[in-house]
């Protein structure tokens, strides 16, 4: 080999070495989320992503995991917990396994009508991040932050502006005792059944009726096999961002004021993001399907609902317990929608 030839074989073997000396450097954050790429918990987590690492300037780097690439919604809260994962959305219809008390998100009318209240409690409640985080960490998981993905939305084959009218609906719930309660409170007829078989059962009448925020509606057609969207009120879907309880204690100052910023940065970001995905998605609905009829249930009508299932509260108490009471008084006052 010439010296030219040696010389410059000594500088691309320096060179690669360089390379992977950055990369072994670099740190790689996991986030894993429950829903299919360009819905509300992916735009999060990309923006997440962005953010993370703009603010590190690429030292670290975060890969994002999109539903089914790491199994389950269980799944990937267990692989949080073990550390496996560093950052994953739980949303509390799952969550309730892990944190019982995650459960209160459930009960119909706990949020505001006001989404300028829904951020800012979701966002900063002290019966959120002082005392309800302690039960996260209790399962090895820090609390990062909650956001609502908006409004449940009923979509059903019949015209629904009154409990009575549920009468003889075969209702599709999460096997989730609460759920399954809140729409017998209703008046509904609930079935418990896996989200993928809802779309075949609405088709084949095995249910009636199911609800999701209406950008989720739209991403799994549930519009085709249904004839009515009603927005009653009862509950907006939301989720938790949480991370492994370790790894956050571990890192340094720094990363964790990092951190903060992303988080106050996303705040902002995501109520504006899922206000628009879930409009432009009953833009969508409304232009596929021109006849499908979209109802808004009046104050009125809401209260009847609201006043059937008051309730629910209670019997989530009773089979919680804990401090299950409290945090819902504490929510209740500052939502502002003590019964």
């Amino acid at each position: 080999m010439s010296l030219n030839k040696l010389f410059k074989a000594t500088l691309s073997a320096a060179a690669i070495f360089a390379v992977a000396g950055t990369a072994a450097q670099a740190e790689e954050w996991k986030f894993a989320h429950e829903e299919s790429p360009g819905d509300v918990q992916d735009l999060y987590a990309q923006e997440f992503k962005r953010l993370v690492e703009e603010k590190t300037n690429g030292d670290v780097t975060v890969t994002v995991y999109t539903y089914g690439q790491l199994g389950t919604e269980n799944d990937i809260t267990e692989l949080t917990t073990a550390g496996a994962v560093q950052f994953s959305n739980a949303s509390p219809g799952h969550l309730g396994t892990f944190v019982p008390e995650i459960q209160v998100f459930g009960v119909p009318y706990l949020l505001s009508q006001d989404n300028e209240v829904n951020k800012e409690v979701l966002s900063s409640s002290p019966t959120i991040y002082d005392g309800l985080s302690k039960d996260f960490e209790s399962k090895g998981l820090k609390l990062y932050t909650m956001y609502p993905e908006g409004e449940m939305v009923w979509t059903t084959k019949k015209k629904v502006t009154q409990p009575s009218e549920f009468d003889g609906v075969k209702f599709r719930v999460m096997t989730s005792p609460i759920l399954i309660e809140s729409y017998e409170s209703f008046g509904a007829d609930p079935v418990a059944l896996p989200w993928g078989e809802v779309y075949s059962g609405l088709q084949t009448s095995v249910i009636d009726a199911q609800v999701n925020p209406i950008f989720f509606i739209e991403s799994a057609k549930f519009y085709e096999v249904t004839d009515y969207l009603i927005y009653a009120g009862q509950q907006q879907y939301t989720t938790t961002v949480v991370s492994n309880a370790a790894f956050y204690e571990g890192l340094s100052d720094e990363r964790k004021d990092m951190l903060k910023e992303v988080k106050s940065e996303l705040d902002d970001f995501i109520y504006e993001a899922q206000q628009k995905a879930n409009a432009e998605a009953l833009d969508r609905i409304k232009k596929a399907k021109p006849e499908i009829e979209v109802i808004r249930l009046n104050d009125e009508q809401r209260a009847a609902f609201k006043k059937a299932s008051a309730g629910i509260g209670d019997s989530l108490v009773k089979e919680v317990g804990g401090d299950t009471e409290e945090v819902l008084k504490a929510l209740r006052k500052e939502f502002g929608t003590e019964m």
